[in-house]
């Protein structure tokens, strides 16, 4: 089981390594031509802004993994959440946030990735003034699916240094 999971992280660094070789510094802030598809929009009250999601893979997976690429309109955000299995989250485009309850958030940027353990509340989306997007790997999906709490707050958000 860990030896697949591993496997699949490994795969999906690989491909997200070999597809940011080529950036540039001059780059916008979101491309018209992104890697992968950006998907449906969400109609979820899990969500503040726009959001889009594009799930990938098998849904009756034995792998215990979900992964889809999640994208945000500047100012979109998740709200407060955890998950029993842990995530991994690896930034495609863009600028944004991710928060640990209780600490301060970290700026994420293209490249940039973040391991979240197991049951760690947390929120994650674009910046202010900058579309976002990453690929979410939910993992041992066995052990359940995310676990949604209350919206991040105006002022929780405009808090943060952008």
């Amino acid at each position: 089981m860990k030896y697949r999971i591993k496997y699949i992280l490994l795969f999906l660094m690989v491909l997200f390594v070999t597809c940011n070789l080529e950036k540039k510094v001059d780059e916008p802030t979101i491309q018209s031509d992104p890697v992968f598809p950006r998907g449906e929009i969400l109609d979820s009250d899990n969500f503040s802004g726009s959001v889009w999601l594009h799930m990938m893979g098998a849904q009756d997976s034995t792998l215990h993994a979900r992964f889809g690429n999640v994208s945000f309109e500047p100012g979109a955000r998740t709200n407060w959440h955890s998950h029993p299995g842990g995530q991994v989250l690896f930034i495609t485009e863009g600028q944004g946030y991710y928060q640990a309850k209780g600490q301060p958030a970290q700026i994420l940027r293209k490249g940039d990735h973040v391991e979240i353990p197991p049951n760690v509340v947390h929120w994650h989306g674009a910046g202010p003034e900058t579309g976002f997007a990453h690929i979410a790997i939910s993992l041992n999906t066995d052990e359940g699916g995310a676990v949604w709490l209350g919206p991040v707050t105006d002022e929780e958000y405009d808090g943060l240094d952008e």
